[in-house]
């Protein structure tokens, strides 16, 4: 895993210059089995190829269990609700069933895409090891971009690969109303 500008456990790759082959020029970190099933809440498990036929993932994981995920859910909504017009997929993952995603996450799991994850098979299929984590999936399964813990610049790394990716503005991350760094929790048990 590389190392982000604070050190930790930041993971960003560039948008290519033409989107044909993006393994190897977009700084693969891992490449996901487009096998992995997601379930979404109120809806019926299909593979990770199924979420991906038209736009990349970018999906922000969570604990419901801990008090790390708590305190970046506005933070994490305000990113995700930037990029829902971008030209990818945004959505929660929640490490846990469906009605406690639902208690956890409130009116949000309603407005945004969420999956239930209570096997937490997908932070371990992304290879993330810590939550709360934000991550950009490209359609091939290529993780293009990672963060983990919550560290405004690494954040901010991921939303410029995103931004350059689908030519969108990048949302203000770390702009003195979100929560100061933390480093999370292990995202398996």
């Amino acid at each position: 895993m590389a190392t982000g500008p604070a050190g930790r456990n930041s993971r960003a790759g560039k948008r290519p210059a033409d989107r044909k082959d993006t393994t190897a020029s977009v700084g693969l970190v891992t490449a996901v089995s487009l096998d992995l099933e997601l379930d979404p809440l109120g809806g019926k498990a299909r593979p990770l190829s199924s979420w991906l036929t038209t736009f990349p993932l970018l999906p922000v994981l969570l604990d419901p269990y801990t008090n790390e995920s708590a305190w970046i859910l506005h933070t994490a909504r305000r990113i995700l609700v930037t990029y829902a017009e971008a030209g990818c997929r945004t959505c929660w993952v929640v490490a846990c069933g469906p009605d406690d995603a639902r208690r956890f996450l409130g009116p949000y799991a309603q407005e945004i895409l969420t999956f239930a994850d209570p096997d937490r098979r997908v932070p371990a299929a992304l290879g993330l090891d810590t939550l709360p984590a934000f991550a950009f999936v490209l359609q091939n399964g290529a993780v293009s971009a990672a963060a983990e813990g919550w560290n405004p610049a690494e954040w901010r790394d991921v939303a410029d690969t995103v931004s350059d990716y689908t030519h969108w503005q990048r949302p203000v991350i770390g702009d003195g109303q979100d929560p100061v760094a933390f480093p999370g929790t292990p995202a398996r048990p």
